[in-house]
């Protein structure tokens, strides 16, 4: 459109633009602390009614500027990096946060720890053979084994107490997961719905973004951008999100709705329209957090239980095979010291006899005051050993996971920055924009004014002359 009238409406889009611009920018300074807010920018659109045709023609040049587009700052192949990453870092850091509070536990090495009593019992036993007829030397040694017992039985409490705190833990995920899916399928829809009504979506996207994001912390899940938009969401390879339906994650197996063991592996499933799935386990099944708690459950803390079990067993059976090969004070063969139910493993650990007299320190009979036995059930058994092994590896497995944790956040860290950067609210690039549009909006205005004065020029004042 040519013409001075039609240079009004070239400034009017000046004006409109610009308002917009101001609105923008004033509106990533308001959420510029706000979480998950994905800054915005306007993108012009210069107008021109121009029509590629023969014989046409076009006198003008361009009729001013419209919104292209609010785009919302984001990069998809980021955020997937993203959510990649903190999967990956959410599975490390709860299994190092599980390991670490294990070992805290157990308390090595110090001197309230086991190996500290296990030494404390073989002194006890040491100064039974140079003592063995002395009562004080024989009520130690039943006390320190007494200690020693419950040091033993007090780990495998934790290991109890670590596992059904990580079962109710597993449930509260579990329904954290269908929360969260259930909302972003929800998400789906409404942008879906809001875009093709010509509104803008980018809060609605804002949040999907972050459902997206806790998903992947969750279980490691995939996040798939479909040619509409919509996120499509995979657990383990099985959609838990399609469009606006979300599936419903389910603990399968192996913990009961009230956080119990039911003696089964813990197995996951997806209940959805497009069909039923077990998911697989181990590597391939659910990461993150959920996939963490799942292998401590699985395997750490029941591989730490059958160490602790061995250790017992070991321990009950040496002394107690020494303990048939000696004599008590009384001249009779000696009787087991330790008390052990294979079937419940160290838990059930305890001294059982009560008397020092039928501590068997001697290795002659009839009542002798031998102390050689004693010296010998001072070396019994490769417990010790055993029990520092498996503490050093529960240590090596906890600085294993300290190190990897450290290099994921520093990883997840730089990948955050990034979106920083790309995402986030730089305030002093607000103002800047803030500025171009005002001083933009100026001119749009002068334009419009200068257009007034041109038009009462032609209007009021031609013709006048010799009036």
């Amino acid at each position: 459109m040519a013409g001075s009238f039609g240079s009004i409406n070239t400034a009017l889009s000046g004006l409109r633009y610009n308002q917009v611009a101001l609105d923008v920018a004033g509106n990533n300074i308001a959420n510029a602390s706000t979480d998950g807010y994905v800054r915005r920018r306007v993108v012009g659109a210069s107008v021109s009614s121009a029509q590629a045709a023969l014989w046409s023609r076009y006198d003008g040049h361009g009729e001013g500027v419209a919104v292209g587009e609010v785009r919302r700052m984001t990069d998809p192949l980021l955020d997937a990096r993203v959510r990649r990453e903190h999967g990956l870092l959410s599975y490390l850091s709860t299994s190092r946060t599980i390991l670490a509070r294990v070992e805290e536990g157990v308390g090595e090495p110090g001197p309230n720890g086991v190996h500290a009593a296990m030494l404390d019992l073989r002194n006890a036993w040491q100064d039974l053979s140079l003592n063995p007829g002395g009562t004080a030397a024989r009520q130690q040694v039943l006390g320190r084994a007494e200690t020693l017992a419950q040091a033993l039985r007090s780990q495998v409490a934790n290991i109890t107490g670590e596992e059904a705190d990580q079962r109710v833990n597993a449930t509260n995920l579990v329904s954290e997961v269908n929360t969260a899916a259930s909302g972003l399928a929800a998400l789906n829809h409404d942008i879906l719905v809001t875009e093709q009504n010509g509104t803008d979506a980018g809060v609605l996207r804002d949040r999907r973004d972050q459902l997206a994001l806790r998903l992947a912390e969750l279980t490691g899940a995939v996040t798939t951008v479909e040619s509409d938009g919509q996120f499509t969401v995979s657990v383990a390879g099985t959609a838990l999100v399609q469009g606006k339906e979300a599936g419903a994650f389910v603990l399968a197996s192996g913990i009961t709705p009230t956080g119990g063991a039911d003696g089964s592996p813990i197995s996951y499933r997806i209940d959805a329209s497009w069909g039923s799935t077990v998911l697989p386990s181990g590597s391939a099944g659910p990461s993150g957090e959920l996939g963490a708690v799942t292998e401590i459950l699985t395997t750490t803390l029941p591989s730490y239980r059958a160490g602790l079990d061995a250790v017992a067993a070991d321990l009950a059976a040496s002394v107690n095979a020494q303990q048939a090969a000696g004599y008590d004070a009384t001249g009779a063969a000696g009787g087991p010291l330790f008390g052990y139910d294979p079937l419940v493993g160290a838990a059930s650990l305890q001294v059982v006899i009560t008397d020092p007299a039928r501590l068997a320190a001697s290795s002659v009979g009839g009542g002798a005051l031998d102390g050689g036995n004693a010296d010998l059930l001072s070396r019994v058994g490769t417990y010790p050993d055993a029990y520092q092994r498996l503490v050093n590896g529960l240590g090596t497995d906890v600085a294993a996971l300290d190190r990897r944790t450290a290099n994921q956040v520093a990883l997840a860290g730089a990948l955050d920055d990034a979106r920083e950067q790309q995402a986030g609210v730089n305030l002093d690039e607000e103002t800047v924009n803030m500025v171009t549009a005002q001083r933009a909006y100026e001119a749009a205005a002068r334009l419009l004014t200068t257009l007034d004065e041109v038009l009462d020029t032609l209007i009021n004042r031609t013709g006048l002359v010799g009036r």
